[in-house]
């Protein structure tokens, strides 16, 4: 991986514009809700601050954290980090209940790093 150039540029592409807002919502990150009978663990909010990000790593109830890979930043679009159909869905099933304990890394494009653990408890949706 290399740094990008991190330049303010009013449309939330780099690093220096979105780390702040990710560090203001770290509970928003994630979202896990039991639906057709399968835990379904969203990642919606970071996709939609994805422009700025390198990589997105996510580890389940201890194991080794693994990629789940990002969307591209659409910045040919007015809103660049819109979610398209093309892009797919912004989460991942697992067996019911099974999802208990998550961790998050995030890997932002000067290089810099985050990392939240998140209980289920603090991120089911009702």
């Amino acid at each position: 991986m290399v740094a990008e150039p991190q330049v303010a540029t009013g449309r939330f592409l780099t690093a220096l514009e979105v780390r702040p807002i990710l560090n203001a919502t770290q509970a928003n990150w994630i979202a896990v809700r039991e639906y057709g009978g399968q835990d379904l663990l969203y990642v919606t909010h970071l996709w939609s601050w994805r422009c700025g990000l390198l990589e997105l790593r996510i580890g389940l109830n201890g194991a080794t954290p693994e990629i789940w890979p990002l969307p591209p930043c659409h910045e040919d679009l007015p809103a660049a980090a819109a979610i398209l159909e093309s892009d797919g869905l912004p989460y991942r099933s697992f067996p019911l209940r099974s999802v208990q304990l998550i961790e998050v890394q995030l890997t932002y494009d000067d290089l810099g790093t985050s990392k939240v653990r998140f209980n289920r408890a603090g991120v089911v949706i009702p």
